[in-house]
C-alpha cells in the first residue's frame, strides 16, 4: 500500500467519526482562534511596551498565559483561553486526520497535514499548561524550556541531526510564511463575502502584516535550533521571547517595535479567522 493510498484510507475512516462531532468541534475551533489571537496580542503588546520603553518585556506563549492569569478576572479569562486552545488543538488534529481542507495525498498535502498535527500538539500543550496554572498544578507557565527538550533530543541516536533538521524546517516554514504574507492569498480559507471592500482590505492587511512579523520570529527561532545542532550545545536553543530579545539587541528598538506591532496584528487576524474561517471537520 502506498503512502498516498494509506493516507486516503485513514482520512476516509476519520471523516466518518468526525462528522458526528462536527458542530462542537467547529465551535471549539472558533473559540480556539480567538484564544490564539489573545495570546499573540499579549505577546505583541508587552514586546511593544519594551521596545518603546514603557515597562513591557519579551515573553513567549507560556509567558502570555501567565500574564493573563494575573489580570483582573484573570482566572475566568484564562479558563476561556484554555478551553479555546484545547479546542483549537482538537480541530487541528482532526483536520490533519481527515484532510478536512482537501490537501490531497501528495507530498505537499501530507506535509500540510503533518504541520496541522504539529500545530495541534503545540497548542494542546499550551492549553494543558493553562489548565495546570488554573488548578495550581504548575507554579509557573512554560514547563520545560526549549534547551531542556533540545538536550533530551540530542541524547537520542542522530539527535543532533534531528535538532538541525527541525531548525531548518522552522526556517523553511518562516520563508514560506514570508512568501504568503507578500504575495500569497491570506484569505484563502476565509469567507469575507459579508464584508464591504474597505473591511476586506483591513482584514487582509492585518493578515499580511501579522503573518510577515511571525515569519521573522520563526526564522530566528529556527536559527537558534540550527545553531544548537551545529555547536552541539542545547543551551543555544531558544523561544519567541529570546527571538524578540535578539531582535532588539542586534537591530534596535525600531525593529522590535515593528515586529511587536505585527504580532498584535496577527492576533487581530486570528479574531478575524475566529469569525470568518471556513471550519471543515470531515
Amino acid at each position: 500500500m502506498t503512502i498516498s493510498s494509506y493516507s486516503k484510507e485513514v482520512s476516509t475512516s476519520a471523516r466518518g467519526a468526525a462528522r458526528n462531532a462536527a458542530p462542537w468541534i467547529e465551535k471549539l475551533a472558533r473559540v480556539g482562534f480567538g484564544a490564539k489571537g489573545i495570546v499573540y496580542m499579549v505577546i505583541g503588546l508587552l514586546a511593544a511596551k519594551a521596545a518603546f520603553g514603557t515597562g513591557g518585556r519579551t515573553i513567549d506563549q507560556y509567558g502570555a498565559i501567565r500574564s493573563i492569569l494575573v489580570q483582573p478576572f484573570g482566572q475566568i479569562m484564562l479558563g476561556i483561553v484554555a478551553t479555546g486552545l484545547l479546542g483549537y488543538a482538537l480541530w487541528r488534529c482532526v483536520s490533519a486526520a481527515t484532510d478536512a481542507d482537501r490537501n490531497g495525498g501528495g507530498a505537499k498535502g501530507i506535509a500540510v497535514r503533518v504541520g496541522n498535527a504539529w500545530s495541534g500538539l503545540v497548542y494542546g500543550a499550551l492549553g494543558v499548561e493553562a489548565v495546570r496554572l488554573l488548578t495550581g498544578a504548575a507554579r509557573r507557565a512554560g514547563g520545560a524550556t526549549p534547551d531542556h527538550w533540545t538536550a533530551r533530543v540530542m541524547q537520542m541516536p542522530l539527535g543532533r541531526w534531528l535538532v538541525g533538521v527541525a531548525g531548518a524546517g522552522v526556517i523553511a516554514y518562516g520563508i514560506y510564511q514570508l512568501y504568503l504574507a507578500a504575495v500569497g492569498d491570506v484569505s484563502e480559507h476565509l469567507d469575507l463575502s459579508s464584508l464591504n471592500a474597505d473591511s476586506k482590505k483591513v482584514a487582509i492587511g492585518l493578515g499580511r502584516f501579522g503573518i510577515g512579523a511571525r515569519a521573522v520570529i520563526f526564522g530566528v527561532v529556527g536559527w537558534f535550533f540550527m545553531r544548537a545542532a551545529l555547536r552541539y550545545d542545547a543551551r543555544q536553543a531558544s523561544d519567541i521571547s529570546d527571538a524578540l530579545r535578539i531582535l532588539e539587541q542586534n537591530s534596535g528598538a525600531a525593529l522590535l517595535g515593528g515586529v511587536a506591532i505585527g504580532l498584535m496584528a496577527y492576533g487581530l487576524f486570528q479574531l478575524v479567522e475566529a469569525r470568518y474561517r471556513r471550519i471543515r471537520v470531515g
